[in-house]
């Protein structure tokens, strides 16, 4: 009698609340974590081994493909930065529908390069080049970010949104500027800056990478490692400020590792401006929960997995491996449009 009155006793798997709260969203999220980590597998081994002419195993098949593995670690690095930095910079902002570009880090490194060649003309691509330049263009990026942040984000009437409206003036202001000056070139020496204005691997210099890969990996790692922050900071500045968490110490302090992820891609391969945004939009989709600690892993494989894709078929069925990147923005910003379309749907 006391049996059939009291309440069933519900799974455990049913009692568990978080991130992942049932059996089946653990299930579903862990099967598509696999499905990309084979993905991101094959791609990388497709990209080191497809069209090698030495046989697999031998010395020259890993000549040929350490020489190619250069590539493939950049796409590594670059995808690293994009997802972490675009989902944090989301989460911080409140909005799925702007990306870290937004604070005109590629205009700055367009002005940067073209400033360069009309100056000094085709030597000036030369003397950009190296291991100086290169820590350079990233302490002015991080410069130009850090005196938005301190200046906007501090004092009585310190406001988020006029901070993301000044960094789109200055975006804009700079890239007129880049414009008037790219007019004034000769043919041959706006040829060679086009080159460098589109996001592109191949502008990646492999010296370069001992300086990216501990820079990124330290911004991501500490981002990763304030993540239980970041899902408090995503519920808005006045849950979290009754929470007990200071909100704008937070919000500056994810802010400048925003900045340092997205200053490294942007100086290691140039402009990607939709790659972050189609590869947050895409792990929010797969990840399917709030708890960045499961968002992040998600976010960088995807990324990978769509550069390394985009890469092994553009380069290896259709042999235009320069348009991939026009290719990535091509479906980045047709995805944007789809999501501010359906936004009140979402």
């Amino acid at each position: 009698m006391l049996r059939s009155l009291a309440q069933p006793v519900p799974h455990a798997a049913e009692r568990r609340a978080g991130a992942l709260p049932t059996r089946a969203a653990r299930r579903k999220y862990f099967i598509i974590l696999g499905i990309l980590i084979v993905l991101a597998v094959g791609f990388a081994f497709g990209l080191l081994a497809w069209d090698n002419p030495m046989p697999v195993g031998t010395d020259g098949f890993w000549r040929i493909a350490q020489m190619r593995g250069i590539s493939v670690v950049v796409m590594a690095v670059v995808a690293f930065c994009q997802a972490i930095a675009t989902v944090s910079f989301q989460t911080v902002t409140e909005n799925r529908i702007i990306t870290p570009s937004i604070m005109g880090f590629e205009a700055l490194y367009v002005a940067v390069q073209t400033a360069s060649v009309y100056f000094f003309g085709i030597a000036g691509i030369v003397a950009m080049q190296g291991d100086a330049q290169f820590v350079l263009q990233i302490a002015i990026m991080v410069g130009l970010s850090v005196l938005l942040y301190g200046w906007l984000l501090s004092g009585r009437y310190a406001n988020l949104q006029i901070m993301l409206l000044i960094g789109i003036i200055i975006g804009g202001g700079l890239a007129s500027v880049s414009a008037f000056m790219q007019r004034l070139l000769t043919p041959s020496e706006f040829d060679v800056l086009t080159a460098q204005m589109f996001g592109s691997v191949s502008n990646a210099d492999p010296d370069q990478l001992p300086i990216a890969i501990p820079l990124a990996l330290a911004a991501g790692i500490l981002l990763w490692a304030n993540a239980r922050r970041l899902n408090l900071l995503s519920l808005g500045k006045d849950i979290t400020s009754g929470l007990g968490v200071n909100h704008r110490r937070e919000l500056i302090r994810v802010l400048l590792l925003v900045s340092v992820l997205m200053a490294v891609s942007t100086a290691l391969v140039g402009p990607m401006t939709f790659v972050g945004f189609l590869v947050a939009t895409l792990a929010y989709q797969f990840a399917d929960t709030y708890d960045h600690r499961y968002i992040f892993p998600i976010a960088v494989l995807t990324g990978f997995v769509v550069l390394a894709g985009a890469y092994f078929v553009m380069k290896n069925l259709f042999y235009a491996q320069g348009v991939v990147s026009i290719i990535i923005e091509l479906v980045g910003g047709t995805l944007f449009l789809i999501v501010i379309l359906r936004k009140g749907r979402l």
